[in-house]
């Protein structure tokens, strides 16, 4: 049963460049690393603050000049991979991102300032990307359990893990900038405010405090720069070599309420354009020690961008963890895996023999692929309907490697690869996706409505033809005639498909 879905891929080559792109709340990073000897060497590093989160309204609205300012630094990000092939590019949008009313409304111009597609992340894809950059930039003793903590501009992720998996992980919308605004909106500080403060930011926290305390770890670690800013100041206020721990936090704090005001904050270490959201920083750093119990903290290079490296990495060899992931809601759901495997292999039949006319790539493929693998999921909940509890659960859930638009896209498949399509069955996806994901989805229709009896028997004649918007099948005659019920569907299908935008001709032979 191991090998029921085989999967085929194209390796990293050595030299090759790869770049990693985190469009955070706070700041944008880059970083460029050579494929070497099966290593990620790093040739370069860039880093902005954009403060993306500082022009987000309660609306879900960009304020315009810090649309601008983030698609100036994308421009200058851009023309550093430029020659970078794209399937070697990931560039990835966090909490603020998610928080927009119209995200297409910036992604837009946001990719073509950068000339790569753009990536959303739930909070806690986001929370595994950052738990495996520092999980290959400092790894860990076997069997051991660690906290990681990484306090961003709109959110805060904190992950358990041990070696490179991530075993628990929680996404809070608290974070430095969002805090700070939230609490401190009108730049007055005071010992009442942060006591008040401090209650609501800490409730944040209990909610999965319990599991995580129960599970336990034997070392905290901190990472990105709100992290590593605390740690600086606390070694430049002698507290401390440079972690973070229960006895300096408070008095961290203490010496920051001595200004009244969020633009009078005077700490030594601290940067000029940190000071805006250090309070925030500290409020969460310090809620997150109180409702953890935590003593100490020691901080992290590494974060999500490195992680992204890795998962690229993982990418192009056997260790994909959306494969791995596919396989466990294959595994949780039920699914029939020797029928989803006989709709896989013919939907490979005719995606072989019209990839080219229709400019379907090998990452089309490896979602259809996954799409095979799971449009019956929704059959556990009810018949009546299958694909569309199908598509709802995959748009719903945190599936590990997985970005937003990649499980809109899944979702889409397997909600449309049956009955008629809805007018909004794609509206959540970027324009650039949209003629991948019709011509996928008449692939898909025809490779399950082709296998409905779940019989085992091979089909002995499946030619495909694509010209256009015009998809031409011709299936042997003779097998059609002992399928009725397989023919009535075939002979509705093209009404069906118009659904899609594609016009299909049936011809037996």
């Amino acid at each position: 049963m191991n090998n029921i879905f085989p999967t085929t891929r194209l390796p990293l080559q050595d030299g090759d460049l790869l770049a990693a792109v985190d469009l955070g709340s706070n700041s944008f990073h880059m970083v460029v690393a050579r494929y070497v000897l099966g290593q990620l060497r790093t040739v370069d590093r860039l880093r902005e603050t954009v403060r993306m989160a500082e022009g987000l309204d309660r609306k879900g609205g960009l304020a315009p000049e810090v649309r601008q300012r983030a698609l100036d630094c994308l421009s200058r990000f851009g023309q550093r991979i430029r020659d970078v092939p794209p399937q070697h590019v990931r560039a990835i949008a966090t909490n603020t991102v998610r928080r927009l009313a119209a995200p297409q409304s910036f992604l837009m111009p946001a990719e073509s300032a950068l000339g790569h597609a753009i990536e959303v992340v739930s909070g806690r894809e986001e929370a595994r990307l950052i738990y495996l950059g520092i999980a290959h930039a400092q790894p860990s003793k076997p069997g051991e359990r660690r906290l990681v903590i990484d306090i961003g501009g709109g959110s805060t992720e904190c992950i358990i893990g041990s070696g490179f998996e991530a075993i628990e992980r929680e996404s809070l919308q608290v974070g430095c900038i969002a805090t700070t605004r939230r609490f401190f909106e009108n730049g007055k500080l005071s010992k009442k405010k942060w006591r008040d403060a401090l209650t609501e930011v800490s409730a944040e926290f209990q909610q999965f405090a319990g599991t995580y305390r129960a599970l336990g770890w034997q070392e905290a670690l901190g990472s990105s720069g709100t992290n590593k800013a605390i740690g600086e100041i606390c070694a430049a206020m002698k507290l401390t070599k440079g972690a973070v721990t229960a006895e300096a936090l408070p008095l961290l704090r203490d010496r920051l309420l001595q200004a009244d005001r969020i633009d009078a904050i005077e700490l030594p270490g601290l940067s000029a354009d940190r000071r805006s959201v250090i309070a925030g920083g500290i409020l969460i750093l310090e809620a997150a020690f109180n409702v953890l119990g935590l003593q100490r903290m020691a901080i992290s290079k590494a974060a999500m961008r490195e992680g992204v490296l890795y998962d690229m990495l993982g990418r192009g060899g056997a260790d994909d963890p959306r494969d791995a992931a596919v396989k466990a809601l294959v595994k949780r759901y039920g699914i029939d895996e020797q029928q989803s495997a006989r709709v896989e292999a013919t939907m490979q039949r005719l995606f072989d023999q019209v990839a080219k006319a229709w400019q379907l790539d090998a990452d089309d493929r490896l979602m259809l692929i996954r799409a095979a693998r799971l449009h019956e999921l929704g059959l556990v909940i009810a018949h009546s309907q299958y694909h569309v509890h199908s598509s709802y659960v995959i748009e719903n859930s945190d599936i590990s490697g997985f970005s937003r638009q990649q499980q809109q896209f899944l979702a889409a498949l397997v909600r449309t690869h049956r009955r008629g399509i809805p007018k909004n069955a794609f509206e959540a996806l970027p324009d650039r996706l949209l003629a991948a994901v019709r011509r996928s989805s008449a692939l898909l229709r025809l490779a399950v409505l082709l296998h409905r009896a779940h019989e085992s028997d091979p089909i002995p004649q499946l030619d495909a033809h694509a010209d256009g918007n015009t998809l031409t099948l011709t299936v042997s005659k003779r097998w059609l005639e002992s399928r009725p019920l397989v023919r009535a569907d075939l002979e509705g299908e093209p009404q069906d498909m118009a659904g899609l935008g594609i016009a299909l001709r049936l011809l037996a032979a």
